[in-house]
């Protein structure tokens, strides 16, 4: 791919974060406010469309921000990875910061400028990210997300809010500065820079127990991607709002984890030098038992974000243990799961939300007879679960898939079986929701309300459309296959 320089990745960046300024200077004028902040997703998002066909095309974009190391600055790059990330996160913060308008309305929330000031923040830390050239560049937006997420986080200011807060800035910034850090200095010692290269920088360059070691260091530093034991925080940080879990879930901070993994998988280390030396196999156990353990817990999980919480660190394993596959079909999967899985689990948490906000109800024991009055919600969740289970013709299905036919064309008959267990396990843990909702005796508290009630509009219309591209995706995968495809190294 051939780069040209172009002041259009860092507008897509800078878009949110300057949106900062007039959301915090509207704070009196709610109306206003958020105007801003659907003005600047929707901005954000024709930014990121408008160099699509050129990526397409095999022409990506890049710009030099600084240079303060040697060999190592500050730079922008957009490729196909990074467009597939930017271009569901970029979607999913206006379909966010709509139903983000209706439901802190709807419940009445307090601080909702710092709440939309610091996703404003989030976002652009996440493109950030999705467009940094190097593992130095990456690293900063990294930080800066971990750093504008911890008032999402905390947003409730009690007491619970506050130490799953502390919980979160452990774990991620542990992971970062304790891990990731050494793991930058060790690799720019060995090889010199820290660019993100098609069959990366390593090899030949250390040992295979350095490169062991460095392989370890990013995959648990990279905290974000929750691999277990690394994951305490995730359903930790269900204590925030609902839009707040929709987008550390679905939108920005768990793929910003995956996405920092893979990247250092294709640009760092490259598959080749991962094969040569067997060193896949230690991701793939890794993300092996995260994937089963989790699904595990999630099925004794009554309250509904919690059990999603703990499916989401399943899934995210699922993409890296795609990637830790080797072969090309199973990457391609692995890699389009990224957006597969985002536009599923956004829907299942718009769900929970719109659950909360219509019944108070946040356990799935409460819910029986729910389905019948809240038909839209509970269609939605029912169509996002499809896509988790891999089920046709949903997204989950075309990405679970190729990855379960790389991993029979690897020979790789251990994980056939931890792709068919997890996918029974999510069967386990997300059918029965949608029964309950639809087919469960209802409590006298349900039974007596007359007719629907769904949430508000700006609830019920997010959710539905997420879960509407979710199932559009796997009846017409081609756009994300084909992005998925030009990742290959």
């Amino acid at each position: 791919m051939s780069y040209y320089p172009s002041l259009l990745p860092l507008a897509a960046i800078c878009v949110s974060l300057l949106a900062t300024v007039p959301i915090l200077l509207s704070d009196r004028k709610p109306n206003l406010r958020e105007s801003w902040t659907l003005l600047a997703a929707i901005t954000k998002f024709c930014l990121v469309v408008v160099m699509l066909p050129n990526v397409l095309a095999g022409q990506g974009y890049a710009l030099t921000l600084a240079e303060v190391i040697p060999g190592v600055p500050i730079q922008l790059r957009v490729d196909a990875m990074g467009m597939l990330f930017a271009l569901v996160a970029s979607l999913l913060w206006i379909f966010t910061s709509i139903y983000s308008i209706g439901y802190m309305r709807s419940l009445q929330e307090h601080a909702q400028t710092r709440y939309f000031a610091s996703f404003a923040v989030a976002i652009g830390s996440t493109i950030g990210v999705a467009f940094s050239a190097n593992l130095l560049t990456l690293y900063l937006f990294y930080e800066l997300l971990s750093l504008s997420t911890y008032p999402l986080v905390t947003h409730k200011q009690n007491d619970e809010a506050r130490a799953s807060g502390r919980k979160y800035l452990s774990y991620i910034l542990g992971g970062s500065i304790g891990l990731v850090l050494p793991a930058m200095l060790i690799t720019y010692s060995l090889a010199g820079t820290l660019d993100f290269t098609p069959g990366g920088i390593l090899a030949g360059q250390a040992s295979s127990a350095t490169l062991t070691l460095l392989l370890v260091l990013f995959l648990f530093g990279f905290a974000k991607a929750a691999l277990m034991p690394m994951h305490g925080w995730l359903p930790a940080a269900m204590v925030a709002p609902t839009p707040v879990s929709s987008f550390l879930h679905g939108v920005a901070v768990v793929k910003v984890g995956v996405f920092s993994v893979l990247r250092v998988i294709f640009g760092i280390f490259g598959t080749g030098l991962l094969s040569d030396l067997d060193l896949g196999i230690i991701i793939t156990i890794v993300a092996s038992v995260t994937t089963l353990t989790a699904s595990l817990i999630a099925l004794t999980q009554d309250n509904l974000k919690r059990r999603l919480a703990y499916s989401t660190i399943g899934q995210l394993a699922y993409i890296i243990l795609g990637v830790s596959i080797l072969s090309p079909v199973a990457m391609t999967g692995g890699v389009m799961h990224i957006a597969c899985h985002a536009f599923a689990k956004v829907t299942l948490f718009f769900c929970a939300g719109a659950i909360y906000v219509a019944s108070h109800k946040k356990n799935v024991s409460e819910m029986s007879g729910l389905g019948r009055v809240m038909p839209f919600t509970f269609g939605a969740f029912a169509v996002a679960s499809l896509s988790m289970l891999g089920a046709p013709p949903s997204a989950g299905f075309v990405s679970k898939w190729l990855m379960l036919n790389g991993a029979v064309d690897a020979g790789q008959f251990a994980l056939i079986a931890v792709f068919l267990i997890s996918a029974l396990l999510n069967a386990a843990y997300f059918i029965p929701v949608v029964y309950q909702g639809f087919f469960g005796k209802p409590s006298e508290e349900i039974a007596a309300i007359d007719g629907m009630r769904e949430a508000p509009l700006a609830l019920v219309i997010p959710l539905s459309v997420t879960a509407a591209i979710s199932m559009a995706i796997g009846i017409y995968p081609d756009f994300f296959l084909r992005l998925a495809e030009v990742v290959q190294p």
